[in-house]
């Protein structure tokens, strides 16, 4: 950023948010660099047997137990084979702590707050109800997911580590 007081394109550096970028099929998704504790290589994760078929299981993180969302399960996506450019996106939100597996981390990306817009209304189901709002860039769309929406408090209920 250089200049901390003001961005490449002179407006105040407050009305910028950074997003941790990841895939899930050719769709590029953020979430609040704020709300990302770390980027894992995926490892042992040990299943939970009578969990959500979105919950692929739990994973120790320095003694913590920490529970893994199959991220494209939540998007609606279908499932494909892991490769070795899978991450687990840990998150925080509310105090709730998860992972998210995703097909691949991308980088961070710093935008201005006014470059994102409403989500449009496409119904309820895949990962819609998970979308704060969309960036369009150089022809690219990125979505801005909000985590606080990800899980219902009835499904963080069901998942949360023991």
């Amino acid at each position: 950023m250089g200049n901390d007081e003001h961005s490449d394109r002179g407006g105040p550096v407050g009305d910028l948010i950074q997003l941790v970028t990841f895939q899930l099929e050719e769709q590029v998704y953020g979430i609040n660099v704020l709300q990302v504790q770390e980027v894992l290589r995926v490892g042992e994760i040990s299943p939970v047997p009578g969990a959500p078929e979105y919950v692929l299981g739990i994973i120790n993180l320095r003694g913590t137990v920490v529970t893994v969302l199959d991220g494209r399960s939540r998007f609606g996506l279908p499932e494909v084979e892991r490769d070795p450019a899978n991450r687990i996106v840990i998150t925080e939100s509310d105090g709730e702590v998860a992972g998210i597996l995703v097909d691949r981390v991308a980088e961070v990306k710093e935008i201005a707050l006014p470059e994102i817009t409403p989500a449009p209304n496409i119904g309820s189901g895949g990962g819609s109800r998970y979308i704060e709002g969309v960036v369009s860039r150089e022809g690219e769309l990125l979505v801005v997911v909000d985590l606080n929406r990800l899980l219902s408090d009835e499904e963080w209920r069901e998942v949360r580590a023991p």
